[in-house]
């Protein structure tokens, strides 16, 4: 799994680097990073982020989450927005429960409405088939696979609010295209439960509080197996296999590919 990073000013922040890939190969460790929304992100009161000597950011949220909480960008780091959801919010004409974790459980007799007797978990999986077969999403995703394969990439950081939903696929693109096994890219996509939940967890006791469902809180603030694998299903019925769906579906050319894995990849 990727290695957590204890900083300060940054929610849910991990270095994919170390994740075991096939034939004993790890992910190279301080290249490409993950996390949740950058609004309180300061690298001169945080030692641990200044280390990583960013060079380029990309955020997949959508205007309003970025509007609500902009991210603080670090001197001479490139910030790229990728908005992962711009085709759902169109389609639906309000965002999805990812995009508005705060606004959701405001209120647990609208979220008991909307999300519960498993509700919650139907929508998070449209979610998550939406971030492979919609345009927004795939030009999120291809922005951030040619950006790690240009020649003068730096350590890169993606992100979305929790760091969990859009930037938990992106993950997965990422270490299924290195040639991660499932085990592995499940662990990696569940393992940041304990970060959200302990970032949330304020929101949380604020809801069941006032009378809601915790289970239709969790559900929300973190992630599970089905939403991952509602993605992964959406592309084996597209595509077939991961590597089709970057080359067809997000439309990264073979040469960018190879470029990823030869950067990102250290041999075991």
């Amino acid at each position: 799994m990727a290695e957590p990073i204890a900083a300060t000013t940054v929610t849910n922040l991990r270095d994919l680097g170390g994740t075991p890939l096939a034939d004993g190969a790890v992910v190279r460790p301080g290249l490409v990073l993950r996390s949740g929304q950058l609004d309180l992100l300061d690298p001169t009161a945080d030692p641990a982020v200044a280390a990583l000597g960013l060079r380029t950011i990309i955020d997949f949220r959508t205007d309003a989450e970025r509007a609500a909480h902009p991210d603080r960008v670090p001197d001479g780091v490139r910030h790229l927005v990728a908005d992962a959801l711009a085709d759902k919010l169109a389609q639906a004409g309000v965002a999805p429960a990812a995009a508005q974790l705060k606004e959701v459980l405001a209120d647990p007799v609208a979220a008991e409405r909307v999300l519960g007797r498993g509700r919650a978990e139907a929508l998070f999986a449209d979610t998550y088939r939406a971030l492979v077969s919609t345009a927004s999403a795939q030009a999120a995703y291809r922005t951030l696979l040619l950006e790690l394969a240009a020649p003068d990439a730096g350590p890169l950081l993606f992100h979305c609010t929790a760091g969990k939903d859009r930037t938990g696929w992106g993950a997965t693109v990422i270490l299924s295209l290195l040639g991660a096994d499932d085990a592995t890219v499940e662990a990696e996509y569940l393992s940041v439960n304990v970060a959200v939940r302990a970032a949330f967890a304020p929101l949380v006791e604020g809801f069941t509080a006032q009378g809601g469902d915790p289970d239709v809180a969790l559900s929300v603030i973190g992630v599970t197996p089905g939403y991952l694998h509602a993605a992964q299903d959406e592309v084996a019925v597209r595509y077939g296999s991961v590597e089709k769906y970057v080359r067809e579906g997000l439309g990264v050319p073979d040469e960018a590919v190879a470029a990823v894995k030869e950067r990102l990849t250290y041999p075991g």
